[in-house]
């Protein structure tokens, strides 16, 4: 089939090639010294010789996307953070298990190239890379006529990473007596808006409305991006307080129970204490508007909750402060203990894993 013809189905490869250029500069700057080729090839190399000096190296992987939140950037026609979500969805899984992410590559699909559309989307993927230093050493646009509309989209990343494996960071870490730390989320990240779209639908709101709960217009407020943590929490491990952090969770898809459950061993407990924070507004907004509590959510939404460790509690003071002062609001949301014979109320586990038994308790600060 000539390129004429494929034209005539819908697919324009000259936009392709269109976009590429524009998003090459921002791409390129992620790269470092051990990036091999540049952008347009076949596959994306690194150079990972120096994991020969690892005594056992184990490879991490991780790949996601961001959701149903495309369709609010759609609806705004505003592209520039999506591509933040993105990133931090996938590699602040893998710094969970104690890895450094090394390289990630991208795929959008849509209904049609737009090419600044892509290269806004692009742009905000490399810049997410090099503000946590992982290469963003490939990716594919992919055109489907048909199928999506010529303004849909989605995107998905993947991306590889390396932990030495007498640092790999689980359950096989945790002992009775560890402190769990909480770390501020920025709004929303990039879960439960199925159920965002859902309450703003029944409001009869539009996403270009201004509305008196959010400055500027409701679709910007739902489009904050996700807070990028992999560089601080990297950083936080290779000190030497790296070895008193025991376990991490992401809080995303599950909600709050469920992703720590995941991370602590069977046989303990953790009572997380509502009250040692106050979700952020937009939950409280999105909440009444919604008719709902903040507690019954608390399985959807993160509620101002983005990531959580594990800690030794004799350097947890340290390791709040090491984070706060990088700008990350961090701290205590309670301690692990010995599980009881009644864990009535508790979750134990998710997605296939038997893990520690959650709660949550108390009320929420004001």
């Amino acid at each position: 089939m000539t390129e004429n013809a494929y034209a005539k189905s819908g697919v324009d490869t000259e936009a392709g090639d269109l976009a590429v250029e524009l998003m090459k500069r921002s791409v390129a700057a992620t790269h470092n010294d051990l990036v091999f080729g540049g952008l347009g090839g076949f596959a994306g190399m690194m150079d990972v010789s120096f994991i020969k000096n690892y005594q056992q190296p184990l490879l991490a992987t991780s790949t996601d996307g961001v959701g149903t939140k495309v369709a609010i950037a759609q609806a705004i026609d505003k592209h520039d953070t999506i591509g933040q979500d993105l990133v931090g969805m996938v590699v602040d899984d893998i710094v969970v298990v104690g890895a450094k992410s090394l390289f990630m590559t991208d795929y959008i699909a849509c209904g049609k190239v737009v090419p600044t559309r892509i290269a806004d989307i692009v742009r905000g993927i490399a810049e997410a890379c090099s503000q946590v230093g992982v290469a963003l050493v490939g990716g594919e646009t992919a055109e489907h006529p048909g199928l999506l509309g010529p303004d849909d989209y989605d995107v998905a990343g993947a991306a590889v990473g390396v932990v030495e494996a007498s640092k790999l960071l689980g359950p096989q870490k945790v002992s009775v007596g560890d402190v769990v730390l909480g770390i501020e989320a920025s709004g929303l990240h990039s879960n439960g808006y199925s159920l965002v779209r859902k309450v703003v639908a029944d409001k009869g709101f539009k996403y270009t409305d201004h509305v008196d709960e959010f400055s500027g217009s409701l679709g910007e407020a739902l489009l904050t991006p996700t807070r990028l943590y992999t560089g601080v929490l990297n950083e936080l491990l290779e000190s030497e307080l790296g070895s008193s952090v025991h376990a991490m969770s992401h809080i995303t898809g599950g909600g709050i129970a469920a992703n720590l459950s995941r991370v602590l061993p069977q046989g303990v407990s953790l009572d997380v204490d509502r009250s040692t924070w106050s979700p952020l507004e937009v939950f409280r907004i999105l909440s009444r508007w919604g008719g709902f509590s903040l507690e019954s959510v608390e399985g959807t939404w993160n509620l101002g909750l983005g990531q959580a460790l594990v800690v030794s509690a004799a350097d947890a003071e340290a390791i709040t402060r090491q984070l706060n002062a990088k700008g990350h609001q961090t701290w205590t949301l309670g301690s692990i203990k010995a599980a009881g014979t009644d864990l009535s109320g508790y979750l134990q586990g998710a997605k296939g894993v038997d893990g520690g038994a959650v709660r949550l308790v108390g009320n929420y600060a004001n």
